[in-house]
């Protein structure tokens, strides 16, 4: 049987396989331009690495399919002894990477439970850590208000007591992009996908009841913002955001972040804000009283144009 054939069914019954890394996932987001590199053990599949590849300029590179937050490595959990543990890890890691093709570049965000890179440092890679917000534990919505920041919490209320703003669920992808697009017209910018990826995305998660999106309207049938919430069995995360800059200083954003959060917590068991490394953003997911957690970006050039290059790029900064 094929390695997607293989990793098909495991994805349908291993619950740890985080939702960007499920074979549905992948059939919305790049169709059948991906594949995955499997170790397996008597018959039990020990490691995964499920990837993508693209052409820039006449070279090949596995990276990140658009909206997809990270991919990277599976591992099967170990009880065997920390210093087993790693000595595992490392024989795993290194399998899984010696069966991808041969590419001018690899660069893939790996989920923030996968801490161990070095295997990797030992076969040429490189890593850049980054950073994403999460609310670790859902069960107590009550304790995640109180730590939210004064300003998120006077925020909130001012939507829903000054501006008369409720939170709708049932409008339609189609109006959540139209606030979507909002965002980037401000900053000057087209939206780095079209709406047809969007919709289609949208559709396989949908199908797999993984998706809600939260609106808030006032009374007048404004749309002030908006966020579109992903999640599977661990974790949710807020996969894209919008607003009307119109309307943004009503305090509809964090009313519509609470409403989601407070939703994951009946589906799920914590809260993920993918974090940015853009300063204004980190501070707003920060306000949230979320922890801060580090992940990691994992990348490789092998491509003697490429380094030569990043080189240039170097001297030139």
């Amino acid at each position: 049987m094929p390695n997607k054939e293989k990793y098909r069914l495991f994805c349908k019954h291993e619950k740890s396989i985080p939702i960007f890394s499920q074979a549905w996932w992948l059939d919305s987001v790049v169709g059948d331009n991906w594949n995955v590199a499997l170790v397996e053990k008597n018959g039990m599949i020990q490691a995964t690495l499920p990837f993508t590849t693209r052409q820039y300029f006449g070279l090949t590179s596995i990276s990140q399919p658009t909206l997809t937050q990270t991919l990277g490595p599976w591992l099967r959990p170990s009880m065997a002894k920390y210093a087993k543990q790693l000595s595992q890890e490392k024989e795993l890691l290194q399998k899984l990477f010696q069966q991808l093709p041969k590419v001018a570049y690899y660069s893939q965000n790996w989920h923030h439970t996968r801490t161990n890179w070095l295997p990797l440092y030992w076969l040429g890679y490189e890593q850049t850590t980054r950073y994403t917000y999460r609310i670790e534990v859902l069960t107590n919505v009550e304790k995640v208000w109180d730590g939210f920041e004064a300003k998120i919490r006077t925020d909130i209320r001012k939507a829903q007591n000054k501006e008369g703003v409720k939170v709708r669920t049932d409008l339609t992808v189609d109006e959540f992009l139209n606030l979507n697009e909002k965002v980037f017209q401000r900053q000057g910018m087209a939206l780095p996908y079209t709406r047809e990826y969007v919709n289609k995305l949208d559709a396989a998660l949908e199908k797999n009841n993984s998706r809600r999106i939260f609106i808030a309207v006032d009374e007048e049938g404004r749309h002030h913002a908006a966020v579109y919430l992903v999640w599977d069995d661990n974790s949710a995360y807020y996969l894209m955001g919008g607003g009307d800059p119109d309307l943004r200083n009503s305090g509809a954003t964090s009313l519509c972040m609470w409403e989601a959060i407070q939703f994951a917590a009946t589906v799920t068991k914590s809260f993920d804000f993918e974090g940015s490394m853009i300063e204004p953003v980190e501070r707003f997911f920060r306000g949230f009283g979320a922890k801060q957690i580090p992940y990691f970006t994992v990348s490789k050039t092998n491509s003697k144009l490429l380094k030569a290059y990043k080189f240039l790029q170097g001297i030139r900064k």
